[in-house]
């Protein structure tokens, strides 16, 4: 099944496996009974040349994983949403690659300030 906004270019999907909406997926391979989450992208290009990512068979990738190409998930693996998987993740295993959140106390207001300043440098 192939949902909604879903590019595949260049790609082959086994049967019985999902693309969900607003996802990407080019120059990859996708074993059978795999469910990729929405907002999933195959980050497949890095300015020079064009790279494969092959997914296995019954892999969960969580939504919104970026798979930074080349690299290879195993069967029965899974990635946790929001990653960023630039590393090979093992048949079973568990792929999880992003850093805690940090809130920083009263930054949106200095943020605002900074970024307002650059716009209107002849403001006060």
């Amino acid at each position: 099944k192939i949902g909604n906004f879903v590019e595949i270019k260049n790609a082959k999907v086994a049967e019985h496996s999902k693309i969900n909406h607003l996802s990407y997926i080019g120059d990859a391979e996708i074993g059978q009974n795999t469910n990729i989450g929405a907002g999933t992208i195959t980050c497949n290009y890095d300015g020079f040349n064009k790279h494969k990512t092959v997914i296995g068979e019954d892999v969960f990738i969580g939504s919104n994983t970026m798979l930074v190409a080349p690299v290879n998930i195993g069967n029965n693996a899974m990635t946790g949403s929001g990653s960023v998987i630039t590393k090979d993740v093992a048949a079973q295993d568990l792929a999880i690659a992003r850093s805690d959140q940090s809130n920083k106390k009263g930054g949106a207001k200095k943020l605002k300030a900074v970024l307002s300043r650059k716009k209107n440098p002849k403001a006060k």
